[in-house]
């Protein structure tokens, strides 16, 4: 309605003031080539500014200049009264300074076609000034919402999509629907690009977070939610926005895979973990068993404490822990759980490489196969 409104105010202005510059050109005859026409009418506009200093400005004064003074005069009341107005209008509706800027955009740059004011006249030149106070109150707008975006204060208990991107969401719809059929939308581009950095910035202040849930698990859902959002929208300026939300979101993926597959095999990885780092600092694949802490005897020994059983049951207290806290709404669990499936069988096949290579001959094996690790990921899956 403020919208509807200010356009209203913006075209009764427009016709007024072009009525009042056309009989002004008319009535002093400017249009013409007359240096005598020209002191007549800057002798009339200078003397009520100054009558001393009038005959030092006439000579100066264009019949556009003269006719911009005579306007200035007669409406000096307008720009404040017009600035006290958009105020008004930007206080109607949360983002109103939004509709504001559009309705003065166009105006000013002229895609209210045919109907639009000269550029040349004394009123484009007074909404130029309107439109530069309105681009400041929507560039304040835009800056508070980066800040409170940014300093969220996130709970402990924090799991699933942050408040403030709801709060992006809206404001990226609600411009959208605003700045549809306007083509001036460079400030709008500049502001999404500032609120998406702030979004980006907020989602990765909480790894430094005292969550009690895993930092990489929000985040991962968190970028996932933005990139979806972003695809739906397929705004140009957001473009590496949207990739870059992907890319981080497969990366956090990735550490939590990770991170929580060291759990079931804590024991086992942290043991070849050590062989490889023995086999980088230079010691021989057959000379690994000789080493105490890595000897055939202790690989037994970690071994035992793996049987399939464990191993399963391991991998069903992971799935419950992901599913907690996992938000529903992203839907993101089968894809998590097929990533993790494929990196501990991956993890799996790496254990046996090194069996292979630093204990050959031994007969020493993991206590399940490949073949059992499917079955445990895919009972896992349709019991749940």
């Amino acid at each position: 309605v403020s919208m509807q409104v200010l356009e209203q105010v913006l075209r009764e202005l427009q016709a007024l003031c072009t009525s009042e510059q056309q009989f002004l050109q008319e009535f002093f005859c400017l249009p013409c080539d007359s240096v005598e026409l020209q002191v007549r009418v800057g002798t009339v506009v200078a003397s009520q500014l100054n009558p001393d200093l009038s005959h030092d400005l006439v000579r100066f004064l264009t019949p556009e200049e003269a006719t911009t003074k005579v306007l200035s005069v007669l409406f000096s009341r307008l720009e404040p009264e017009l600035g006290a107005f958009l105020d008004i209008c930007n206080k109607a509706q949360p983002w109103g300074c939004l509709q504001v800027l559009v309705t003065l955009s166009d105006a000013v740059l002229g895609t209210w076609g045919s109907s639009s004011a000269p550029h040349s006249s004394f009123l484009h030149a007074l909404l130029g000034n309107v439109l530069l106070l309105a681009k400041g109150n929507f560039h304040k707008c835009i800056g508070t919402l980066c800040k409170e975006m940014e300093e969220v204060k996130t709970p402990s208990k924090m799991r699933g999509i942050l408040p403030c991107i709801s709060s992006f969401q809206e404001f990226v719809a609600f411009s959208e629907e605003v700045f549809q059929t306007s083509q001036h939308r460079e400030e709008l581009d500049k502001a999404q690009l500032r609120l998406a950095s702030s979004i980006f910035s907020s989602i990765s202040s909480l790894s430094s977070a005292n969550l009690k849930v895993n930092a990489d698990m929000v985040m991962m859902e968190n970028f996932h939610h933005i990139h979806n959002f972003l695809c739906q929208k397929n705004i140009p300026c957001l473009e590496d926005k949207k990739r870059e939300a992907k890319q981080r979101s497969r990366e956090h993926m990735e550490k939590y895979v990770t991170t929580s597959l060291h759990q079931p095999l804590e024991r086992l990885q942290d043991f070849f973990e050590g062989v490889k780092a023995c086999l980088d600092q230079g010691v021989k694949e057959e000379e690994i068993s000789f080493q105490l802490a890595y000897s055939k005897q202790e690989l037994r020994k970690v071994i035992e404490k793996y049987p399939g059983k464990e191993v399963k049951r391991a991998l069903e207290s992971l799935y419950r822990t992901t599913h907690k806290y996992l938000s529903p709404e992203e839907n993101l669990l089968p894809v998590l759980w097929k990533a993790m499936e494929q990196e501990f069988i991956q993890q799996y096949r790496e254990f046996e490489e090194l069996i292979q290579r630093c204990y050959a001959g031994t007969g020493i094996a993991l206590d399940f196969t490949v073949e059992d690790l499917l079955s445990y990921f895919n009972s896992i899956t349709t019991s749940n």
